[in-house]
């Protein structure tokens, strides 16, 4: 499978949700709530930097619980590793903001949610810096989106821009598409 970073390709989006004022607006969660629903897929959230904003948004929808497994928020280090068995070896030499812990999160969180011993089929993950300043080395906005379905996992680097509040919602923004854009290369194979 392509890694999703390469030209994103999204399909188009079809459910409207209305803003405050009223407007009809593309509603990629809802979409992306649909997609699920139709390929009979469960997904799986593992969280740092956005807090719980992400299995939230997905929640947004109504009928999500066909499809959502739940999420885990792991802002601390100790938990990726003892939750969502992100490699100790890993976290020690690059910390938590890298694109191989966010790969392990997302694997790790389709097995920590499974129901019956089944995993979920896409598992999603967000960690970075959301700010103010820098960490660890990382100016605020670098963030990376892990992702994983099947046997693959695959990581989204993001350099954003923006106060603390702005990142959080734009990597919310981002996984959102991220994972619409992987289910829908899965029907291309």
């Amino acid at each position: 499978m392509p890694d999703p970073a390469e030209s994103i390709d999204l399909p188009d989006v079809t459910l409207r949700a209305r803003t405050a004022s009223g407007d009809l607006q593309a509603d990629a969660t809802a979409d992306l709530i649909a997609q699920l629903t139709i390929r009979h897929l469960t997904i799986a959230v593992a969280e740092s930097l956005t807090g719980g904003l992400l299995v939230a948004e997905l929640v947004r929808i109504p009928g999500a619980s066909v499809v959502v497994r739940g999420g885990v928020v792991a802002y601390d280090s100790d938990l990726k590793r003892s939750l969502l068995q992100v490699d100790s070896s890993v976290l020690n030499v690059h910390g938590p903001v890298h694109a191989d812990v966010a790969k392990q999160m997302a694997v790790g969180v389709r097995t920590l949610l499974a129901v019956n011993d089944v995993r979920a089929d896409v598992g999603v993950s967000t960690t970075g810096v959301a700010g103010p300043g820098p960490d660890g080395g990382h100016p605020a906005g670098t963030v990376y989106i892990g992702l994983s379905k099947g046997t693959g996992s695959w990581a989204v680097p993001l350099q954003l821009e923006g106060d603390r509040a702005e990142i959080r919602t734009e990597t919310v923004r981002q996984a959102i598409l991220a994972v619409r854009a992987l289910i829908a290369r899965g029907d291309a194979e």
